[in-house]
């Protein structure tokens, strides 16, 4: 049992993963049926929350499309390698468009009215990403898979209108810890099923705010954790709720 397995096992949850994959699909064929559309697409980020939906999405529907999107960084070229991989071995279309030109051109034109946060830059490639993929679903009668799992919303790490936008998400009630023994249990590439997640690195390095993935895992799937790390969590939780209510209409 590998160091990966060990900590994951901090926090197992109690799914059984063949009757989940047998309903998410049936989730997503009733999608596509509601909705008519003919196709569907996603962002194919390289990352294990992308390869679940992409594996999800092309075993209820042959018409699926990943696009890999990437805005020049250090992750660039092994996501962009792992992506095209995980996409080979599941027989999934997959589409490039390279955003980095596009991004800097809106940081120029940006820099003539305001002085950008650090924060305020970093959403800018999440929401040209989901423009993408809009512009693609639009085009093709396809609707957009989101790729955001439970762990990742809770805390609020997702782009309100970038990653967190999206028609239909099958995985949003995962945690970090449910998608890594879905994964698993479907018997995906060690490269994905292993990888360390992009935003936050499990167990031993912690995230903003010094909550490990391991303990907020524990605590949204049984409730048990330190009061220091409850705390942590419930500032947090608190400061990005304006990224999960999108109903404040005057009425």
């Amino acid at each position: 049992m590998n160091d990966m397995q060990n900590k994951k096992d901090t926090a197992l949850s109690k799914r059984d993963y063949a009757e989940e994959f047998r309903n998410r699909v049936w989730f997503i064929k009733d999608m596509l049926s509601r909705s008519t559309a003919k196709g569907i697409v996603y962002g194919n980020s390289g990352g294990k929350d992308s390869a679940l939906v992409g594996i999800l999405c092309k075993a209820a529907c042959d018409d699926t499309v990943g696009v890999i999107m990437p805005s020049a960084d250090q992750s660039f070229e092994q996501n962009t390698k792992d992506a095209y991989a995980l996409a080979e071995a599941y027989g999934i279309e997959t589409r490039y468009v390279d955003i980095t030109e596009v991004k800097a051109s809106e940081l120029r034109a940006l820099k003539n009215v305001v002085e950008l946060s650090e924060v305020a830059e970093a959403h800018v490639a999440p929401r040209l990403r989901m423009t993408t993929l809009y512009a693609i679903a639009g085009s093709e009668k396809r609707i957009v898979a989101g790729t955001g799992n439970r762990s990742e919303r809770f805390l609020g790490f997702f782009t309100k209108w970038g990653d967190g936008a999206y028609d239909f998400n099958p995985i949003s009630d995962l945690t970090a810890t449910e998608i890594y023994e879905f994964l698993a249990f479907l018997k995906a590439p060690d490269f994905i099923v292993n990888k360390a997640p992009s935003t936050v690195k499990y167990d031993n390095e912690t995230v903003e705010g010094g909550i490990k993935y391991s303990e907020l895992d524990t605590y949204l799937l049984h409730g048990e954790v330190s009061e220091e790390a409850l705390e942590k969590i419930g500032r947090m939780h608190a400061k990005s709720q304006h990224k999960r209510d999108l109903s404040r209409t005057f009425s």
